[in-house]
């Protein structure tokens, strides 16, 4: 089951990391760090219905986010 809540041990330094990783990067080298980030943690979590429903709750709220892409980064809707 996807949990939504909020659950980073950490999250600022997370957020710290997560745009450090994309220092100095051209755009497809951002791009191709986010996929490889996705696929580590989804070979993390393992359990298919599980990333099936973060596929669709990451789908929906791009679908529903205003162009600015304001909701986008939210984990709980």
């Amino acid at each position: 089951m996807l949990n939504t809540q909020p659950n980073l041990a950490r999250p600022d330094d997370f957020y710290e990391a997560l745009i450090d990783m994309h220092r100095d990067l051209d755009e497809a080298q951002s791009q191709a760090a986010n996929a490889q980030l996705i696929l580590l943690l989804a070979n993390h979590v393992g359990e298919h219905e599980t990333l099936m429903q973060a596929i669709r709750f990451a789908r929906a709220g791009v679908s529903a986010a205003p162009a600015s892409g304001g909701a986008a980064g939210k984990l709980a809707a």
